[in-house]
């Protein structure tokens, strides 16, 4: 199995449909962001032989060179995305997923109206710059997953039930439904209604929380690309502690000012401990001191009914592979066992109504070995699904592959109270 994304480069380019006119153009090597541009006859190329089909009645979603991938999506029949990948194992599902994701973050910072119905294509280039942060971070090397998932990236605090108590009450106070805790792009804890915002808005709130820089306090309109796609709301952020962000979506009140201090202070205060507690979540996902068997270099559990995922490449992090490949070996793995072995996620538009017939015939876990083929070489990679529950795990090069099953059942049984 290739690493996904190992010392490729990725384009992304956006057109209007109906001209052809280039909106952007984005790219990426190695995960960092590029300055490199593709010439202008190449988009030309890439558009017309688009076109041309759609002229035809042929629907081009995707083609292979011996190095390059290249998916194209239209939206709307107004806007075309087209991404090419030179990244080493890159697979159609993850540039799918990676278009539909950009989509909607130019709908959450533009809105649909703008990008459906193009007055002035100069206009709509300098507002689409709004979104370029937010791309950008869907290109490099992200801590975050639910960009591939379609699910939430989540972390699980030590004292859950203190700060949902306060936060329900907060956002209660503050005269709104919609409040979340957000650490590093990851939700913490989120109200009911929170919780209930369709895909993606709910992956890219977060998301894009964690893409700006630090800021005490935001004032940003925000369209939800599933929920209100044409009338923006407010996205309210106050920074508790550093890393750690309290997030409401409301409409024209409150005013920022009245979420003054005191205010603050009274939900937030008595859970300042918890709080603090919650700040190094980020990246480990998992409460410190959970217990993980020793082989265990990464895990990605989601829950395919609410839409959540836990993520995290922080176990054993002095071992062989760096995190940086261990996330690219899991997220890989995700696309070949979601494309190959698993049904695709329940509602996701891959879902056909053949696949839902065949749901009895699913495997229910597979593994492979990446790397080296002698016998004790080569790291474990093992997916197992149970009920709503999907559990990936990458496991060292130690960990015997009779045992894999049975690790990660146990692993899964562990998890489960928190996801």
């Amino acid at each position: 199995m290739g690493e996904e994304g190992t010392a490729g480069t990725v384009h992304l380019l956006c057109l209007a449909a109906s001209s052809g006119v280039p909106l952007f153009c984005r790219s990426s090597r190695g995960g960092a962001p590029a300055r490199q541009q593709l010439p202008f006859s190449v988009i030309g190329s890439l558009n017309g032989v688009h076109m041309f089909g759609q002229n035809l009645e042929v629907q081009l979603s995707s083609a292979r060179t011996e190095d390059t991938t290249v998916v194209w999506k239209s939206f709307h029949d107004s806007i075309t995305l087209i991404v090419l990948s030179s990244e080493e194992g890159t697979s159609e599902l993850r540039l799918e997923r990676l278009l539909q994701v950009v989509f909607g973050a130019m709908v959450l910072l533009v809105g649909l109206e703008e990008l459906t119905n193009i007055r002035n294509v100069e206009r709509l280039k300098k507002e689409l710059r709004a979104s370029y942060r937010l791309i950008d971070s869907f290109l490099g090397d992200s801590e975050l997953i639910g960009d591939l998932t379609q699910c939430v990236d989540c972390v699980v605090p030590p004292e859950g039930s203190l700060l949902q108590e306060a936060l329900s009450g907060f956002a209660e106070a503050a005269g709104t439904a919609f409040g979340s805790l957000v650490v590093s792009g990851r939700v913490v804890a989120a109200t009911e209604s929170w919780w209930r915002l369709g895909t993606p808005e709910a992956v890219l709130l977060p998301w894009l929380v964690g893409s700006l820089p630090p800021q005490a306090a935001r004032d940003y309109p925000v369209y939800l690309p599933h929920g209100s796609p044409t009338v923006p709301h407010r996205l309210l952020t106050l920074t508790l502690l550093p890393g750690l962000e309290l997030c409401l979506l409301c409409g024209p009140r409150p005013p920022l000012s009245q979420l003054d201090p005191q205010l603050l202070d009274r939900w937030w205060q008595p859970v300042l401990d918890p709080l603090r507690a919650c700040v190094p979540l980020g990246p480990r996902a998992l409460p410190a001191g959970f217990p993980l068997h020793m082989d265990i270099l990464g895990l990605l559990l989601l829950h395919l009914e609410l839409k959540r995922c836990l993520f995290t490449v922080e176990p054993s992090g002095d071992q062989e592979p760096s995190p940086e490949q261990r996330r690219r070996l899991l997220r890989s793995f995700y696309t070949l066992v979601t494309a190959t072995h698993f049904p695709p996620e329940l509602g996701s538009p891959e879902e056909k109504v053949e696949d839902a017939a065949q749901r009895a015939q699913v495997p229910r876990a597979c593994y492979l070995v990446s790397g080296p083929e002698e016998p004790g070489a080569g790291w474990r990679l093992v997916a197992l699904q149970l009920g709503p529950r999907r559990l990936l795990l990458l496991l060292s090069s130690q960990s015997p592959t009779h045992g894999l099953r049975s690790l990660a059942t146990h692993t899964l049984h562990a998890l489960t109270p928190l996801l």
